[in-house]
């Protein structure tokens, strides 16, 4: 992170970064050169810290998600949180604020990703219980609704609402701000923590139904509860940071490759590895093309959509998905 922080359009010594940043973090303020200080502590600093928490909250929900729909290509956006999110952050783009009570981008991409996950829940039920299968369809069914309200939107929009629009929805970590880490911390590190404590009813969610209720797993409740938990971290990281995608989808497989598929160790490691990639991203859409400044989606789309590719070459077992 430290490295990520020292280069951008004015590099900072390594050393200078670290000065910087343990003065802030021991109450010491601003010394040293004003301008430097300030591109460190005030900039790059929250920029990195929210790319990590964005990746590891994405790669969680990519490995709670493929465990509970039962589907190894699913990602955080199976459930069309990330359309939800869309239409709520271009509604407050194209018809202003105001005309939506005065709700800012980031709190209607919440509530659009909260309105869609509930939508997805109400129709991936059957007698009144989550069917994995249904789940699925019933995501994309409404992900490609929300895509259709948001596109109608998009043409509506003036061109330079536009260039917002797009920017959002590929996803950008360039507007961090101190003030909107805590809540993103909070929820993405005890979402992490109360996931981690669920890897053994994962690993016996993994082996079926039947197998997961011999072993004592309340199968109905679990599901619905790793899904509402999986939803708020989804929810939350798209909010601020656009959409993303392919984090959730790439991230789990490659450390299954390492570590195995016990969700003991999974969930923390991927947390770790998404964390890292996506600051490695958000590094590489800022230095490639300088001074322009690339969308988080662009790259990680470029490395997740072979990957994917990869993927579907590689395990025979999805052509029975």
């Amino acid at each position: 992170m430290m490295v990520a922080i020292s280069i951008g359009s004015v590099s900072v010594p390594l050393g200078e970064v670290w000065r910087i940043v343990l003065r802030h973090l021991g109450g010491g303020g601003t010394s040293g050169d004003p301008a430097v200080d300030q591109i460190v502590w005030n900039f790059r600093t929250p920029r990195v810290v929210l790319a990590a928490l964005v990746g590891a909250g994405l790669a969680v929900s990519g490995v709670v998600l493929q465990a509970v729909v039962a589907n190894p290509l699913a990602d955080p956006y199976v459930l069309g949180v990330s359309s939800g999110a869309s239409l709520g952050a271009v509604l407050v783009i194209t018809l202003t604020s105001g005309a939506l009570g005065g709700l800012g981008v980031s709190t209607a991409a919440f509530l659009g990703a909260g309105g869609a996950v509930v939508l997805v829940f109400l129709l991936g039920q059957r007698g009144g219980r989550l069917a994995p299968t249904r789940l699925v369809l019933s995501g994309v069914a409404v992900g490609y609704l929300f895509l259709a309200a948001t596109s109608y939107l998009q043409l509506q929009a003036t061109p330079t609402e536009l260039r917002t629009v797009m920017f959002w929805m590929l996803g950008s970590v360039a507007g961090a701000k101190w003030g909107q880490l805590t809540i993103v911390s909070v929820v993405v590190l005890t979402t992490t923590v109360v996931l981690s404590l669920f890897g053994r009813q994962l690993n016996a969610l993994l082996a079926g139904d039947e197998s997961a209720t011999a072993l004592g797993v309340d199968v109905h409740r679990l599901r619905a509860l790793l899904l509402v938990l999986a939803s708020l971290l989804t929810g939350t990281v798209i909010a601020v940071a656009g959409g993303i995608g392919f984090v959730g989808l790439m991230i789990p497989h490659l450390v299954r490759l390492v570590t195995g598929a016990d969700h003991r160790r999974l969930l923390p490691q991927s947390a770790l590895v998404g964390a890292i990639y996506l600051v490695v991203v958000d590094l590489l859409s800022r230095t490639v093309d300088r001074p322009n400044e690339l969308p988080l989606g662009i790259l990680t789309a470029l490395f997740g959509a072979p990957f994917f590719l990869w993927l579907l070459r590689r395990n025979k077992s999805l052509d029975t998905v």
